[in-house]
């Protein structure tokens, strides 16, 4: 037989033979079965059943229980819900979503407001209006700069001055308000609480004995400006003496100008003679 139809014939015989196998194998496969997956060791996880405002103590219908894959239990989380009930809300929690430990506060610290005041900070109030306010925008989680205008003490009207007393200070709740709006609208609350410590609490007391002003400010600007303060003279462009300059400056002298003296003179007399008439007249004098 002719060695190149042999050739042909054994490479033809070879493929079918691979084809063969590999139908083989998918058919038998096939008839196996699927694969079942590798059981995955599971993990009970504490979750919020509805959303949880913040102040609000958990009870036991406002959590359940749902399992998450072991190697993917979050840090800072719950398996048990004894674990967290009778616990306060300190940071807003939404429906479904892992409750973790930095989201809630020791049991007893108390409800509203009071839970979310982190230990070592005070919640101060200020009174405010639709200008202080920053026109109802001033909201929870929203970030300030406090002003105090007035006069310092034992100084003239002209001496009212301008200064920023605090800054980078959060928002804790407009009004009643302890919640972020979620659309953004303003909020018109008499009152505003700020979160200081205790030392700038003192400073925002002490400040309330003038006007305040609240500035809105960037969540994400967290510098701290080193800013003097301003003068009300300096907005007239004037310069101003300082105290002790106008205490050094001489006093303009008074001089005493006496008043003119008026002098009466006698009047003269003079002879006139007219033909043989003779006749004395007096011709006045003027006073100098």
């Amino acid at each position: 037989m002719d060695r190149r139809f042999l050739t042909v014939l054994a490479v033809s015989l070879l493929f079918a033979l691979v084809i063969s196998g590999v139908f083989y194998q998918v058919v038998a496969g096939s008839a196996r079965g699927p694969r079942k997956p590798p059981k995955i060791e599971k993990r009970d996880m504490v979750v919020a059943s509805h959303p949880l405002a913040v102040g609000s103590v958990l009870k036991a219908e406002d959590v359940k229980l749902t399992q998450t894959p072991v190697e993917e239990f979050p840090a800072g989380c719950f398996s048990r819900a004894e674990e967290v009930i009778g616990r306060p809300v300190a940071s807003s929690i939404l429906a479904d979503e892992p409750i973790r430990d930095g989201r809630l506060a020791p049991r007893g610290s108390g409800l509203g407001l009071a839970p979310a005041i982190p230990n070592g900070m005070r919640a101060v109030a200020v009174k405010v209006n639709d200008v202080v306010g920053v026109a109802g925008f001033v909201l929870p989680g929203m970030r300030v700069d406090v002003l105090a205008t007035g006069r310092p003490p034992d100084a003239d009207s002209s001496s009212s001055i301008t200064k920023t007393v605090l800054q980078d200070i959060l928002v804790l709740s407009a009004g009643q308000t302890i919640e972020p709006s979620a659309n953004g609208h303003a909020i018109n609350a008499p009152v505003v609480t700020l979160l200081v410590t205790p030392q700038q609490a003192e400073t925002l007391t002490l400040a309330g004995e003038w006007r305040i002003q609240l500035v809105l400010r960037n969540g994400s600007d967290r510098a701290i400006e080193n800013v003097p303060g301003r003068a009300l003279w300096e907005l007239s462009g004037m310069a101003r003496k300082s105290p002790e300059a106008a205490a050094l400056a001489p006093s303009p002298k008074r001089v005493a100008v006496a008043a003119p003296v008026s002098v009466q003179r006698a009047p003269e007399e003079v002879v006139v003679f007219r033909g043989t008439q003779r006749t004395v007249e007096q011709v006045g004098v003027r006073n100098p």
